[in-house]
């Protein structure tokens, strides 16, 4: 019975005995390097990194924002199925109407006066045909060029394939050119215009900046290093210093990402909030991974013939993509995460006495003599007096 009673007795003492705080004064050189050099690293992290480099104390809201683009420039070609013609921005840029996204034709392969017909395909292994048998009425291959009439027709003298109802003649882009077309394309610019908001902090914003006139903005180009404040582009720089040539690029195509950041300060830089530019080429260019390189598209241009039939100009365009891509953040003073901020930096600095402590009761010579010191314990029958030195 008494173990029992020295045992929940134990147990009060661990749930109601209250633990207050004594003040032991160490003169000791090392222990006190210790604790000032913990608590130089806290406040070095709060004010260099968490203020200085993450800011920290300032709210923060993501950009909106819209983009219009606008692509001026011509081109003179001369071929042997179209003759010598002159290209405008109607013709080889796509979407006419400029948006987030807009493509420069810079090659392309051409079939005019199609109409809707029946016409033999083109030869391959899964067209070619002996006689009517080997053609099934109403398939469609969704990689073929039409639905198949169940004939088999003469393609040539020596092949004969399955005839199909489609758009005739046939597109034949297995020799698509060599080089790109439109090579004047590089010359081409684009005016950009990108408006953004910061809501949170009612800031609103164009690249088209408030020192920038009309006089200016009809003879400046971006230049990095002369005009960086410019919205007009040359298609050969955007390539360039994307580390791309535009010649090279313009024969299979590809992607390139116009990047606008605008990423601001806006408690003392408000004024000097400004759009910063770079250019990356976004598809893969890998010459180990060869099949279905670049980009490139079709799309018709549909005509009436004087008796009324439809025809199309079919067109499989190859050309340069170019996307923009428009992010930023924006900071400035807040109070809540102030307060969050500094009452972390405060909790911090509660935990440097607790290092301290364990460096001295674990690491120092009289560790044992400063443990008899550090805790004493208090009941009511006795009286224990600290010894200080």
């Amino acid at each position: 019975m008494s173990k029992t009673a020295g045992c929940c007795q134990n147990c009060l003492h661990y749930v109601f005995d209250y633990e207050t705080t004594k003040t032991l004064v160490i003169p000791s050189t090392l222990v006190g390097c210790v604790f000032r050099l913990a608590q130089l690293l806290i406040l070095l992290y709060t004010v260099g990194y968490v203020c200085v480099v993450q800011k920290a104390y300032q709210d923060t809201d993501s950009v909106i924002s819209s983009v219009t683009t606008k692509v001026k420039g011509f081109s003179l070609t001369n071929t042997s199925d179209m003759g010598p013609r002159l290209w405008d921005v109607a013709d080889y840029v796509i979407p006419p109407q400029g948006d987030k996204s807009f493509f420069v034709t810079t090659k392309m392969v051409v079939t005019q006066n199609q109409v809707q017909s029946r016409c033999p395909q083109l030869p391959s292994p899964s067209t070619t045909c002996v006689d009517d048998c080997d053609c099934t009425e109403g398939y469609s291959n969704p990689r073929g060029s039409g639905i198949q009439t169940g004939l088999c027709e003469n393609y040539s003298t020596t092949v004969r394939t399955c005839e199909v109802f489609s758009w005739c003649p046939l597109e034949i882009d297995t020799m698509p050119p060599k080089y790109a077309m439109l090579t004047a394309a590089e010359n081409f610019t684009v005016l950009i215009k990108n408006s953004i908001t910061y809501p949170k902090f009612n800031f609103h914003r164009r690249n088209i900046l408030p020192h920038i006139n009309s006089s200016y903005l009809n003879s400046c180009e971006f230049n990095r290093a002369t005009d960086p404040d410019c919205p007009i582009f040359r298609l050969k720089h955007i390539v360039s210093e994307a580390g791309e040539e535009f010649q090279d690029m313009a024969v299979m195509g590809g992607i390139i990402g116009i990047i606008i950041d605008w990423s601001c300060d806006l408690d003392w830089w408000a004024g000097k909030c400004y759009p910063k530019y770079s250019f990356h080429r976004l598809d893969n260019k890998d010459p180990d991974h060869t099949v279905a390189p670049g980009y490139n598209f079709r799309f018709a241009k549909y005509y009436k013939t004087p008796d009324g039939e439809e025809t199309r100009t079919l067109i499989k365009a190859y050309g340069i993509r170019f996307d923009i891509i428009v992010f930023g953040t924006a900071g400035k003073f807040g109070i809540v995460p102030t307060i969050v901020n500094l009452g972390a930096t405060l909790a911090f600095l509660s935990l440097i006495p607790a290092v301290s402590d364990w460096f001295l009761l674990t690491c120092m010579k009289k560790r044992d003599l400063y443990r008899k010191h550090k805790v004493t314990y208090l009941s009511d029958d006795a009286h224990t007096e600290s010894v200080s030195d």
